[in-house]
């Protein structure tokens, strides 16, 4: 089967989908999604989005805020650039029928989450994601040039070096090999423009609070493709996800914090005050760290979150979706502290692209969590993340246009999906104890505290399952399960490798062998790219 289109987006959070509506009123697009259109991380945001609307605000104080958050490692052009784009971006939002909280003004009632100096967050109650992609959803699937593709996987970027199997100069992106996992097809998906918004890889880890789809399928497939990977050391952990027995991993909203919440120990100690001078309000790193040590030397399964201090009306009003989830769970947020752990939740690292969201491969984009843009450096400040989803798929859009419009040379024959001798598998439960292995392994070895022996550790484990799955992949029928392990896989080693690159702590990178942050020798980036000769990851700095 072959489909052709102007624009296909693999993806469907916010960067995706805003991307599709900026471009569907000058060709044909194509979206792909590998669950239902709303399945992902922009739907599960609870925060809000950062911009500076409020006349005691300046995108000076964002900029510095994002900065200190990002441990000086984000790249100054880009902070910049999507602080002041950020009015913009949420006008967008708007037009296109989101609906924000907003006072009896009328005005955007604006909250504060940690690192920010200022209320600047814009939020939709405690569901702000779900409000965001109801909107976009809703005008996407009512563009008649917009053709969706629910529960369909992306396999592989099809490249001209890989049609055509000639060592170019510049590879361009062709399109994509996907697999329809409810009939186990896969077709070519040809398009003139490729973006991957695929969202982040959360579930490289056991613990997170990411959606099942967050796999790192960009990511993977834009390094087996060639490009360059930045960065990937730096993995957020969310300070707080609700901890009980029988609960999926909860997000409780930093925004709880940034309305007077307090972190407490088992004895009921609040002991943020231990660890920065913000206390509660401290940035992500430094909170998840704090609280991984606390549990370490308590011995406990968790802390807990206290905002009994506060009227119960005012906690069911700002926060009826966290309630409502709490109460379910026999928690009363009300009256009693929730207890809560660190989850993996936000990658920082991801496809270098450039200021306008184009990677090294000619005519492939890379936008949303998928993506490295130099905005986050070190560490995600709270609630930036929809932003730069926001912002960079309309560069991204118009950088696409001017692509549309150039003369290209004569696009090569893709050739069709060859499944060889694959068979159906009998072994499903090689995947499945494979997937339980990497996330294990991730966990314990390459979490909020790391050492060079635990990294190696983990590598070396990495690579023997690496081996079963190649093996495996060619010999079976692809499955979405088996794509998405390979996937995850490919992401561990990325991420092992760029924190054994690292001697250095910095933001989300902390390890025991080299305590102290390094201005002089590692305010840089980490790169890492496939050897296009060898097919080994190679690493590099800038």
């Amino acid at each position: 089967m072959e489909y052709t289109s102007d624009f296909l987006v693999i993806g469907s959070g916010i960067a995706g989908l805003s991307f599709a509506l900026k471009l569907a009123g000058y060709g044909s697009v194509a979206i792909v999604t590998k669950r239902e259109i709303s399945d992902n991380a922009t739907n599960l945001a609870q925060g809000g989005i950062a911009s500076v609307i409020s006349s005691e605000d300046s995108f000076t104080a964002h900029f510095q805020d994002t900065m200190r958050a990002g441990a000086y490692l984000s790249r100054e052009d880009v902070v910049r650039m999507v602080v002041e784009s950020g009015p913009k971006a949420v006008q967008d939002l708007v037009e296109w029928g989101v609906q924000f909280t907003r006072r009896d003004d009328d005005s955007f009632d604006l909250t504060r989450e940690g690192g920010h100096s200022k209320r600047r967050v814009l939020h939709a109650r405690d569901i702000t994601g779900q409000e965001i992609e109801r909107a976009l959803v809703e005008a996407v699937e009512n563009h008649p040039s917009i053709t969706i593709f629910e529960h369909h996987i992306a396999v592989d970027l099809i490249t001209e070096a890989k049609a055509t199997r000639k060592a170019l100069d510049r590879d361009r992106c062709l399109g994509a090999y996907v697999l329809d996992i409810r009939k186990g097809r896969v077709s070519t998906f040809g398009a003139r423009i490729t973006t991957l918004a695929t969202g982040g890889a959360g579930k490289v880890y056991l613990y997170t609070c990411n959606p099942d789809v967050s796999t790192g399928d960009g990511i993977a497939m834009a390094y087996r493709a060639g490009a360059t990977i930045a960065n990937m050391e730096f993995m957020q952990f969310h300070p707080t996800t609700l901890f009980h027995p029988h609960a999926k991993p909860f997000l409780i909203s930093e925004a709880v914090r940034g309305e007077g919440a307090v972190l407490r120990n088992s004895q009921g100690r609040a002991f943020m005050e231990d660890y920065h001078e913000r206390k509660d309000l401290a940035p992500r790193d430094i909170v998840a760290r704090a609280i991984d040590n606390e549990m370490k030397t308590s011995g406990e399964d968790c802390v807990f979150l206290d905002i009994t201090h506060k009227e119960p009306e005012f906690i069911k009003e700002h926060f009826p979706n966290i309630y409502r989830t709490c109460l379910s769970y026999g928690i009363d947020m009300t009256c009693e502290m929730i207890p809560v752990v660190p989850a993996a939740h936000y990658l920082c690292g991801g496809i270098k692209v450039d200021i306008w969201g184009e990677t090294d491969i000619h005519n492939l984009f890379a936008i949303g969590e998928t993506s490295w843009t130099g905005l986050h450096g070190a560490n995600r400040l709270a609630s930036n993340g929809l932003l730069e989803g926001a912002v960079f798929s309309d560069r991204a859009a118009h950088k696409a246009l001017e692509r549309l419009s150039e003369i290209l040379s004569p696009t090569p024959a893709i050739p069709s999906w060859d499944f060889g001798n694959a068979r159906d598998s009998d072994e499903d439960v090689v995947v499945a104890h494979n997937w339980h292995e990497v996330r294990l392994s991730m966990w314990n070895y390459v979490g909020i505290v790391r050492t060079d022996k635990r990294l190696n550790r983990a590598l070396r484990r990495i690579h023997l399952i690496q081996e079963e799955i190649l093996e495996y992949y060619w010999n079976f029928y692809p499955t979405s399960d088996l794509l998405e392990l390979r996937n995850i896989t490919t992401v561990a080693e990325l991420i092992i490798r760029c924190a054994l690159a690292r001697r250095e702590s910095r933001g989300l990178h902390y390890t025991m062998d080299y305590p102290k942050r390094d201005d002089m020798h590692w305010k840089k980036d980490t790169f890492v790219r496939k050897n296009p000769k060898t097919g080994e990851p190679e690493i590099g700095y800038s």
